[in-house]
C-alpha cells in the first residue's frame, strides 16, 4: 500500500470509529474540523526560541498555504503555572494544527514538501543535522471537534491573552463518550458561553495518549478575564445543577490544566 493510500484509510478509519462511538456519523457532519495537537521538546531554551521563530515567520504562513488555519503556537512559562511548582519555563512549544477534513492533513506533508518558499526560507530547521537536531522529538494527538463548536476560533487578539489548554481524561469508554454529551447536549457549552469563557475548540480525541480523553482550549484577554470567567462559571446555577446530575457522575478521573502564551506569528 502507497503512503498515501495508508494515511486517508487511517484517518478516515479512526474518525469513522470514533464518530460511531459518540453516536455522530461522519457523512453530513462535515463542518466538523480535526485539530492536531504537537508538543515539541527541545534541549533547551536556545533551540526553543529558534524553532519559535521558524513557526511564526516561515512554518505558520506555509501551513496557511496547505489549507491549515488559523494556527496556534505557544510557551509555557513558570509564573503562569504555579500549581505545576515549575523552577523554570518549560522548553516545549504546543502548537494546535486546524485541518478543515481529513484530505487536508493527509496532505500536509506533501504540499510542504513542495513548497519551494517554505523549504528555502526555512533550511536551517528542516535540514539541521543529526548532531544538532531543531528539536529533540515531537509527540501528536488528533481531535475531533465537538459537534456543538465545530470550527476553531479566534476570539481575541489581545497583546495580553492567556490560553488556557485543558483535558480531561476518563476512566473508560463508556464515561468518555457521556462526558462529551455532557458538554454538547447537557448544556455545559453553554455554561461556557454564558460565563464569557470563550473556547479556541473543544474536541475528544481520536489518536494519542492519556485515552480516552476530551480536550479544550479557552482563550482569554489577560489574567483577570481568566479568574473572572472561571468565577462565574463556578456561580452559574445551571452548572451547579449539572455538576450534581447522576447521568454525568464520575466522567471525568484526571485533570491536566496548562496557562500558555502565544509566540509571536501565532494566529491563536
Amino acid at each position: 500500500m502507497q503512503r498515501r493510500e495508508f494515511l486517508a484509510a487511517s484517518a478516515a478509519a479512526a474518525v469513522g470509529l470514533v464518530a460511531s462511538q459518540v453516536g455522530h456519523a461522519a457523512e453530513g457532519d462535515s463542518s466538523r474540523m480535526l485539530i492536531e495537537l504537537r508538543i515539541y521538546n527541545f534541549a533547551n531554551a536556545e533551540k526553543q526560541n529558534a524553532f519559535a521563530a521558524f513557526l511564526g515567520k516561515t512554518a505558520v504562513p506555509a501551513f496557511n498555504r496547505a489549507g491549515v488555519e488559523p494556527v496556534g503556537a505557544f510557551k509555557l512559562l513558570a509564573k503562569d503555572n504555579g500549581a505545576l511548582h515549575l523552577s523554570q519555563d518549560s522548553t516545549d512549544l504546543y502548537v494546535a494544527l486546524p485541518y478543515k477534513n481529513a484530505q487536508t492533513l493527509i496532505e500536509l506533508e506533501d504540499k510542504l514538501a513542495g513548497d519551494q518558499e517554505y523549504q528555502q526560507a526555512g533550511k536551517e530547521i528542516l535540514s539541521a543535522p543529526t548532531k544538532d537536531p531543531a528539536y529533540t522529538r515531537y509527540q501528536s494527538s488528533l481531535l475531533y471537534a465537538f459537534p456543538q463548536f465545530p470550527t476553531v476560533q479566534v476570539p481575541n487578539h489581545s497583546p495580553d491573552r492567556l490560553i488556557q489548554l485543558r483535558r480531561y481524561e476518563s476512566h473508560n469508554r463508556e464515561r468518555a463518550i457521556k462526558k462529551v454529551k455532557m458538554f454538547n447536549e447537557g448544556g455545559e457549552l453553554a455554561v461556557f458561553k454564558r460565563s464569557g469563557m470563550t473556547g479556541v475548540f473543544f474536541g475528544e480525541s481520536l489518536i494519542g495518549d492519556k485515552l480516552p480523553n476530551l480536550t479544550y482550549m479557552l482563550s482569554f484577554e489577560n489574567d483577570e478575564a481568566q479568574k473572572q470567567g472561571w468565577a462565574a462559571f463556578g456561580r452559574d446555577p445551571e452548572w451547579k445543577k449539572l455538576s450534581k446530575d447522576e447521568e454525568y457522575k464520575d466522567t471525568v478521573s484526571t485533570i491536566t490544566n496548562l496557562l500558555l502564551r502565544p509566540v509571536d506569528g501565532s494566529q491563536i
